[in-house]
Order: C-alpha cells, then sequence, then structure tokens
C-alpha cells in the first residue's frame, strides 16, 4: 500500500556513494534548512512537516533501507548512516546553519552525526529519540512488540493513525514495506539497542538543542528526556500532553515549539 502524504513537496533524487537516496523537499530555496530525519517507519508520512515550509526549506531524506531509498551493502550500523548523511549534506550545500531535527531512530542519528559534525548545524531538536540507555528507566525491546500492537504504541489516539494502515490485513506492499524497514532497523539495533557513543560525547554537540517528547509516549519513555538533557551541555526539554510516540504528528503545540526554536535569533 502506498498513500501519498506528500502532496506539498518536491521529490529529489541523489547517488550516496551508490546508494540511490530520495529527499523530499519544500519551501523556499533561500530559506533556512531543516531537515528532518526520520524514525524506523515511513508509512504515516510527512504531513505534520508541511506547516514548516513556510519559514524554512524543509529536506527530509529517506534513510538508506528506508521508504523510497536504496540500500547500503554491507549495512552494520549507525554510523554507517552517519556518513551517509556527511556526503548528502555535502551534495546539498549544507555546510553550516543548519536546522537538524531527529525522531526516534533519526533522533540518534542526528546526535551522532551532531558529534561529529555540529559545526554544520546551527540548532538540533531531538524528538523521542531512541539509542539512549538509563538506569531505572525500562524500554520495551521494539522487536519483541507482537506487530498487531505496535501501531497502537505509537499514538496517543488511534484515529491518528489509521488513516495511514491499511484496510486489508493481508496488504503485500505494505507488509513487504515494513519488512525491508524492520530489517535494517535490526542490522543496526538488533544486537545493540543502546548506543555506547552518547554518553562518552553527547557533550561536545554544545549547539542549542531542544528535546521534544510526548507525554504518553509508550515505545520510547518520555522518563529518558532528563538523561539526553544532562549530556547536553545547552539542552532544554519540552513534554507535551495528549501525544504518544509520534508526537509531531498528535500536537500541533510540538510543531509550533520546533519551528519557533529553529527560527530564534542566536
Amino acid at each position: 500500500m502506498s498513500i501519498d502524504t506528500s502532496l506539498a513537496f518536491d521529490r529529489l533524487t541523489f547517488d550516496v556513494n551508490g546508494v540511490p537516496t530520495v529527499v523530499l523537499a519544500a519551501g523556499a530555496e533561500a530559506a533556512p534548512a531543516l531537515v528532518f530525519l526520520h524514525g524506523a517507519g515511513t508509512f504515516h508520512g510527512w504531513g505534520f512537516a508541511e506547516e514548516w515550509s513556510s519559514q524554512f526549506r524543509v529536506l527530509i531524506p529517506y534513510h538508506p533501507g528506508y521508504g523510497e531509498s536504496g540500500d547500503i551493502e554491507g549495512l552494520r550500523d549507525v554510523y554507517d548512516i552517519v556518513l551517509h548523511y556527511v556526503d548528502l549534506f555535502d551534495q546539498l550545500g549544507l555546510t553550516s546553519d543548519v536546522n537538524l531535527v531527529g525522531f526516534s531512530l533519526g533522533g540518534l542519528i542526528a546526535a551522532r552525526f551532531a558529534i561529529e559534525q555540529k559545526h554544520r548545524l546551527r540548532r538540533l531538536v531531538l524528538v523521542a529519540p531512541a539509542g539512549l540507555r538509563v538506569p531505572g528507566v525500562d524500554v520495551d525491546d521494539l522487536f519483541r512488540i507482537p506487530p498487531e500492537e505496535l501501531a497502537g504504541r505509537l499514538v496517543h489516539r488511534m484515529e491518528t493513525i489509521e488513516p495511514f494502515l491499511p484496510t486489508d490485513p493481508h496488504d503485500v506492499d505494505f507488509i513487504v514495506d515494513r519488512y525491508r524497514e524492520t530489517r535494517t532497523t535490526a542490522i543496526m539495533m538488533w544486537e545493540q539497542p543502546y548506543d555506547r557513543v552518547l554518553p562518552r560525547w553527547l557533550g561536545r554537540v554544545d549547539i542549542p538543542t531542544l528535546v521534544v517528547w510526548g507525554e504518553d509516549d509508550r515505545l520510547v519513555p518520555p522518563e529518558l528526556a532528563p538523561a539526553w538533557v544532562g549530556l547536553l551541555p545547552s539542552a532544554t526539554s519540552a513534554l507535551f500532553p495528549h501525544a504518544g510516540h509520534l508526537v509531531l504528528d498528535e500536537s500541533a503545540a510540538a510543531r509550533e515549539a520546533v519551528a519557533r526554536f529553529c527560527a530564534a535569533p542566536d
């Protein structure tokens, strides 16, 4: 199943070290850049990001192994994706003053990217980021959650996600797409769901950072937010009620907070 949820976006294609990579783009080319790195699933689309295009040049690349992008042969871990984005940023001319927003798995990728490439970034937003292990905070193993339960774990209100779910439970295209994206995630995170680099090196990321979470997140607990803020020298957090893991889809206030933070003067 394929649902066009990106009517406001142009489709750009790049060859990144042999990997066909699709980037969705909206907004004036001269506007400040806002790059959004998605999570481990792409089926719910990018409608939440369309309003950002009135202020920013919004760029949404599909990670290798997800959505419309090709696969990285020999993919091993998140760092391969980070290097992929170093090359893509070069091709896009994103050398400085980039607002980088990463969600869930994309939050982990964005944090790792910022550790090495902070000179390119103006502001960093981490939305329910994955990958940080905090004593006393239990995080369910994504790969042990029954598929029939996962959609409900993503949201506070099922009506948020229902338009993007297939009406036929045997929809082959939807099943194949989800299998491919789950497999790519598993390659990177099955054996090591927690990133060992983050606790040691996040202190390098001294650019202004906003950590965003849905109060009802039942996938990546909001209790992790203080640990992220504690490791990032210039971070603040914002918690939004009546929103689950897909906080940007469910909370207009969260979307507005991201735009306001990225547009704020230095």
